[in-house]
């Protein structure tokens, strides 16, 4: 289990220090996510947070710690979970694009170097296990949130009037912008329901 967290911000006054420090806010937030380590990485021109929380099972050198940027610095990447395949995409995308010598021995390189090269609709069919992430394409500001098909691991956000939040868990959300009004319909259609019904859900 490791924790992943972000937000990417529409505001005009974005303020770099701060959003460093409501990284390690938020990565604090979920520290029992991932005792093994944090990082925290903002691109300011595109006014984006990416923060995670560690807990090394892949590859357990600090090779693949995160966040994690491309070979390029083009895409950058947050990974909650396991891409099991990930030794069979390496494959692929070495014949394909001629990446021979890796960084490390983790699937989240993998992962990112694929979304680059081939594509996010193309890799993400592709991509067996359990996993949530958070990519950023640095050159259009792109910021796509991700699960696997079965929904295994969690991801929720939020929406402000100016940022989208979002996490492994409620409480970095909670960490960066105070805790939520209590949604009294969808309240009551849990508890009535036993489920949320849409457009609530």
């Amino acid at each position: 289990m490791c924790g992943i967290a972000g937000m990417l911000d529409a505001a005009s006054a974005f303020d770099t220090l701060q959003a460093v420090k409501m990284g390690h806010h938020m990565a604090a937030a979920m520290r029992h996510r991932g005792p093994d380590g944090g990082g925290v990485f903002v691109d300011p021109t595109h006014r984006a947070l990416l923060a995670h929380r560690r807990l090394a099972v892949v590859d357990l050198t600090p090779a693949g710690a995160q966040p994690m940027l491309s070979r390029s610095g083009r895409t950058a990447i947050v990974l909650n979970g396991e891409i099991y395949n990930f030794r069979e995409l390496r494959a692929r995308l070495a014949a394909a694009i001629g990446i021979l010598h890796w960084r490390s021995g983790s699937d989240t390189e993998v992962l990112v170097e694929a979304i680059e090269a081939l594509g996010l609709e193309k890799v993400l069919p592709m991509s067996a296990g359990m996993f949530a992430f958070a990519v950023l394409d640095r050159t259009s500001g792109r910021l796509t949130l991700a699960r696997d098909r079965v929904g295994e691991k969690p991801l929720y956000f939020r929406f402000t009037a100016s940022r989208i939040l979002f996490a492994s868990d409620a409480d970095p959300i909670v960490a960066a912008s105070g805790r939520p009004e209590i949604d009294v319909p969808a309240l009551r259609d849990l508890l009535t329901y036993g489920a949320v019904q849409g457009p609530r859900c």
